[in-house]
């Protein structure tokens, strides 16, 4: 018996995290985000058109930070991907409550800089799992 609670558990620890967020309150939430960002998608239609001055937010999900093509990020940014930053739920979640605090803890570096000056109080936990659907359509 003890052995067939400690492999239930040991399975249970070996299964991923799944984003927490709800992806129809973060197409809502996304409005905070499209004055910048838009989401095209790799084929070239546009599922959400939006601003240019942040890259396009389609596929972030599992994408290493500071690489979309074409798109000119800070050196902080393009530092963190080098560094294996990879936009999950948990590091969009902290970056986008604070960016350039993400970035200098994150490099451990406290003259790090964020080009995004924008600060999401709440509900990047949605937008991020609307993020994730938009791919999944």
């Amino acid at each position: 018996m003890k052995r067939l609670v400690a492999t239930m558990i040991v399975g249970l620890l070996a299964v991923p995290a799944l984003a927490e967020g709800d992806a129809e309150k973060g197409k809502k939430a996304f409005n905070k985000c499209k004055a910048c960002h838009t989401i095209v998608s790799d084929a070239g239609d546009t599922i959400l058109k939006g601003g240019k001055t942040g890259p396009n937010l389609y596929g972030i999900a599992g994408r290493t930070a500071g690489t979309v093509d074409g798109f000119k990020y800070g050196a902080s940014l393009v530092e963190a991907g080098e560094k294996g930053l990879v936009w999950d739920a948990e590091n969009f979640a902290e970056y986008t409550k604070d960016p350039k605090g993400f970035l200098k803890t994150y490099l451990d570096n406290t003259s790090a800089k964020s080009k995004m000056s924008f600060k999401l109080k709440k509900g990047s936990e949605d937008i991020y799992a609307y993020l994730e659907s938009v791919v999944a359509e």
